[in-house]
Order: structure tokens, then sequence, then C-alpha cells
């Protein structure tokens, strides 16, 4: 079993405060016992408007946010999962919302670009989100090897598509993540009850860091971040403020209950697939 660790912040537009607050939280989840370190979506930067990412967006393989994920992974011993960093697009005028996995050597291993993005008006308030405005979508899953176990990505608004977390499952995924930004509205209404009914179908666990707090922007994220065992039992759940989720994870137990229950091999339709491929 190895502990994995979802860290919550409340980031606002300075960069290198974000940063601080970052690095403050991955050494604790490291004292406590954390092998695997996830940050939250827009953790190095939550701006006063959608367009501040593009501002200090980076080339990939190099600029300060990258250089701290990698020296933060090495200094501490562990995994980190980047939450999203803003890497340069195509458009000028846009980002990729990456993101981006080191191994414990600072080594980076993974990288996946935000595939869904949040066009919404959400029902019952005057917030409106249109991410397509300043992300250019990615368009492929990803999923990595590692010491704990197959790793697949996801962001935020790619946890209301089933078909994409199945995608990755049938790859192999045994952890998923999910770092978000969830607003306080929907979170509330979707949040907990989205990531189990995610690890429950597909039988995996699901690591879940979130922004929770108020943001300078006006903005307020719905926080209870949290780490779910295959079978939807929250295992941890920090609720408020900065801090960090943090439980076993245990493959051994999983593939015991993919084996005694074996729901995915059961699949008799297939979105998007050919039946049977």
């Amino acid at each position: 079993m190895y502990k994995f660790a979802a860290i919550q912040m409340a980031s606002g537009p300075s960069v290198g405060a974000n940063l601080l607050e970052a690095d403050k939280l991955i050494a604790e989840a490291a004292q406590a016992g954390a092998r695997v370190v996830a940050l939250p979506e827009n953790f190095a930067i939550m701006g006063e408007s959608e367009l501040d990412k593009v501002h200090i967006r980076e080339v990939d393989g190099s600029g300060p946010i990258q250089t701290f994920l990698s020296e933060a992974a090495k200094k501490y011993g562990v995994w980190v999962v980047g939450g999203t960093t803003p890497l340069v697009a195509e458009d000028d005028n846009k980002i990729r919302a990456a993101c981006l996995t080191f191994n414990d050597q600072g080594e980076r291993i993974n990288r996946y670009d935000k595939v869904h993005l949040f066009d919404v008006s959400v029902p019952g308030t005057d917030e409106e989100y249109r991410e397509s405005n300043s992300i250019e979508a990615g368009d492929i899953e990803q999923v990595a090897d590692s010491p704990f176990g197959k790793l697949g990505f996801s962001i935020c608004y790619d946890l209301r598509f089933p078909e994409y977390f199945r995608r990755m499952v049938r790859q192999g995924a045994q952890v998923i993540f999910v770092p978000s930004a969830f607003t306080s509205k929907t979170g509330a209404a979707h949040w907990e009850v989205l990531l189990r009914a995610r690890a429950i179908e597909n039988l995996c666990y699901i690591v879940a860091p979130n922004q929770g707090g108020f943001h300078t922007n006006g903005r307020q994220t719905y926080g209870h971040s949290m780490i779910i065992d295959p079978w939807g039992g929250v295992l941890d759940c920090h609720k408020a403020g900065k801090g960090f989720a943090i439980a076993d994870i245990d493959i051994e137990r999983l593939s015991q209950t993919r084996a005694s229950f074996p729901v995915l091999s059961h699949r008799k339709f297939y979105v998007g697939e050919h039946h049977g491929s």
C-alpha cells in the first residue's frame, strides 16, 4: 500500500505566492507519508480574468511552474501530479491546460491536456464560464505506468463524461486523478456523487484535489478534496480551507475486487467503439 495525497488550495493571481503555498503543502503531505501528491487545477494561478493565465503560459519543458514541480518532486522524494500548468498552444491567445506528472527524481513522466472545456452557465446563478475562449482543448486520454499502479489523468469538467473514464480503464488505469476547481454551486450538487460514481463504475481509486475557498476574482470553489476507493467509499475528505486529504491506495485489493466482481468484463455496449473491440 502507498499513501496518496490530494492537496486543496485557494489560489490567487500571484504565481509566486501560490507556488510557496503549494511547496508548503507538498512538504506537509510528504511528511505525513504520502508517496504521490496531487495538486488542484489552476494551482499556480487563479487570475482576475481568464486571460491572466495566457500571459504566464510556458513553453513545454521550460518555465518557473514546470521547474517548481520538478524540484518539489525531487526535494521531497514524492511523485507530483501537477494539477494544471498553462502551456503554449497553437493559438497565441490561448493555453493548453496541461496536467504534468513528475517522479521522485524530478523527471517528467506524463502530460495530459484537458479535453473537455467548461463552457456553461451555472443554473440558478449569474456565473458563466467559457474556457474555450482561453484554452485549447486536448484530444486524447493519458495513462501512465508507476510503481504505485497504472495512473489515469483527467481534469475537472472531464468528470462529467463517464465514457472518457472508461477509455482510461480499458487501458489499465487503476488510480485516476481529477484535479479540479469545481464551483461552489456545482460542487455542492454533484462533486461527491460524480466522483463516487466514476470510482464505482470503473472499480478504480479516485484522487480528487480541488480548489476550495474564496478567490480574489470573486469566484468561490467547493473544496472537499477527497480520495475514494473502488467500492465508492470516501477514504478521506478535506472539506474546507487549505490542506490535503490522504489515504492508502491498495492495488492488490483493487485487483481482488475486480477479479471477484468482474463487472468490467461484462460490458455489452461500447460508446463510439465497435462492439468487442
